[in-house]
Formats: structure tokens, sequence, C-alpha cells
């Protein structure tokens, strides 16, 4: 047997993460076990979405963390690493400053994804270990910038795409309503040759609700606990939401909306439940990390 530590940092619109995962090799498999988790919420968004850069208090904010998870992939004895920023760096202008400025006061070098390659990641997790590999799913993972979509069918991922519809962008309302229009349409088309869907639901918010619903790990939301929970949400105000359900602050602004992009997607695609694998990009990049290093 042969241990491997590997880690992701995960800069997203919400929040920025560490996953330091390890890599567990022996001759009948290998298997990937999420070793430490750490996440701070910088909503980087917020900056992009409405100044279309970042603030330099969030650009110390961002290098201060991201020194503080070099000190700990450094304490675990991390192996490699990756650092892949989403949507709001993506759509900010001063993005590069930002990754030649970490890269020379940390040494971390953060490279900048593009959507589709974002939804690709996130599919190629290991999402059927508990989930029938013969049924076809919608997996729909949203953020605070995107939401990436993939057809997922036979266990292999069909198709993928991002839309630029993320929790953050619509608490800043910086969604056009013509983009909710394309995402219905994708999803529509994508899913109609298809007799039954089932939705695959990764992301902050989905763990939050599943949670919330207190369904068993391996059991999926139906579309009729999503609608009740939604409604239970929306009829709180944002401290209600802190104090009765326990929410962390910025959680419980965000959580709303991401309920309403996945009561939008079952509807379109036809689908009845979601099921919640608690995967999703961090643990795409460990994979994409350990297969290449076999190479």
């Amino acid at each position: 047997m042969r241990i491997r530590k590997y880690a992701a940092i995960d800069i997203g619109s919400n929040a920025v993460r560490l996953l330091i995962s390890n890599v567990i090799e022996s001759k009948q498999q290998t298997q990937f076990f999420k070793n430490s988790l750490v996440r701070v919420p910088i909503r980087l968004g917020e900056d992009s979405f409405t100044s279309g850069k970042i603030s330099n208090r969030n650009i110390n904010r961002l290098l201060e963390s991201i020194q503080s998870f070099k000190i700990l992939m450094n304490v675990h004895g991390v192996e490699n690493y990756l650092a892949y920023a989403t949507s709001a760096l993506r759509d900010a202008k001063n993005s590069h400053l930002i990754v030649n400025e970490v890269l020379n006061k940390t040494g971390i070098n953060i490279e900048i994804i593009n959507g589709k390659r974002e939804a690709k990641i996130i599919s190629k997790t290991d999402v059927f270990q508990s989930i029938d590999i013969d049924k076809t799913y919608l997996y729909v993972d949203v953020g605070g910038g995107s939401t990436e979509f993939s057809v997922i069918y036979g266990g292999k991922r069909i198709d993928s795409i991002s839309f630029k519809i993320g929790t953050v962008r619509l608490l800043n309302k910086s969604v056009d309503y013509k983009i909710w229009n394309q995402v219905e349409d994708w999803v529509r088309k994508k899913t109609k040759p298809y007799k039954k869907i089932y939705l695959m639901g990764t992301g902050g918010n989905i763990n939050k609700i599943h949670k919330i619903s207190n369904i068993k790990d391996n059991r999926p939301i139906t579309y009729l606990a999503m609608s009740s929970i939604y409604n239970k949400l929306n009829s709180l105000t944002y401290e209600e939401r802190i104090i009765q359900m326990g929410l962390n602050p910025d959680r419980s602004d965000v959580i709303v909306l991401a309920s309403e992009i996945f009561l939008k997607t079952l509807s379109w695609s036809g689908a009845k439940v979601i099921y919640v694998p608690k995967l999703g990009l961090a643990d795409g990049m460990i994979r994409e990390l350990y297969y290449e290093s076999l190479q």
C-alpha cells in the first residue's frame, strides 16, 4: 500500500477553499479520501460582478489565505497541488495582476480556467460510487458566479456547458433574463432524448440543503422536499435563517437563490429527484493531479 497526498485550491466567487486528500494506492484499487477542508468566505464575485475588478481589501484577504494554505500544505506533506480560479477572477479586469502578485508573494501558481473546463473537471469526479451507473443524470454544479451542467449517460460525460448564472451574480442582480432562457433551452434540448432523467447536484448550497432535509447520505432529495425547503427558506429573513437554521452569514443569502436554480432545472428536465454526492471542483482537481502523475 502507498499513501500519497495532494491538494486543491479552489478560488470561487463566494469562497476560497483548500482541500487536502489522501490517495491510497493498493493492489486492489485506488481510493480517494478527504483529509482536510478549509473554507474562507471571501466573496470575490461581489467585487467582480459589480465593479468589474477585485478590491484591494479582498486581494489582501486572498493573499493571506493563500499564504495560510501554503503553510498547511507544507505541514501535511503535500506532494503536489493545483490552484484554479473560476468565474469571479475570469471576469475581473485585474485578474492577471492578482495572479502575478500571488505568485510573487507566495510561490503559488493560480490558473484561471474557463467554464467548459470547469464543467469537465467537475464531471470527472467519482460520483458513481454510491449511485446507479445505468441511470441518466443531469449533473448541476451551482457556484457563486456560474452554474455548470453535464449530461452523464452510462457513466460517461456526453455534453457539458457553463452559464453565467450563479448565486452571487443573482444576489447582485447581474444576470440578464436572456441567460435564463438560454439555460432552459439547453436543459430541455439535452435531456429530451432520454426517457428518465435524474439530477445530480453539487456545491455548498445543495450540500447544506441535503443536510437540512435530514435525508440519509445515499438518498436523493425529492422535488416536493426541495420545494418545501425552498418555501421555508424564502419565508425567513436573512437573520432568521442564520438564527433558526444555523446557516453561516455568507450562506444565508445565497442558499435561496441556489434553491431556485435547482427547482427550475428539475422542472425543465422533468427530473423528480436530486442526488447529492458531496463532490465538486476540488475533488475533480485532486483526481486530475493524481492521474497526470501516472502518465
